[in-house]
């Protein structure tokens, strides 16, 4: 989730220089109100990912933990 930052401050910085580089008022606004709207889509999307990747995550740990025990019924089996 190193993205998640960057793409922050890009979108932020996006925004920003919309807001001061604009002429027309009309344009800024329909820019602004296109700029926000992809930040939101962006950032609805992020969620998304860091939930997903929580998810996955205990799925690995769930995972692993079937492998540790039978690993371990493994080790006990065949000695006699």
């Amino acid at each position: 989730m190193k993205c998640l930052p960057v793409l922050t401050a890009f979108f932020f910085l996006a925004l920003l220089n919309v807001a001061l580089g604009a002429d027309a008022p009309n344009a800024a606004d329909q820019q602004n109100q296109q700029v926000l709207a992809v930040a939101k889509e962006v950032q609805t999307q992020q969620l998304a990912i860091a939930e997903n990747q929580g998810k996955i995550d205990a799925k690995l740990a769930t995972i692993a933990e079937y492998l540790r025990v039978a690993r371990i019924w493994a080790g006990r089996g065949g000695k006699k």
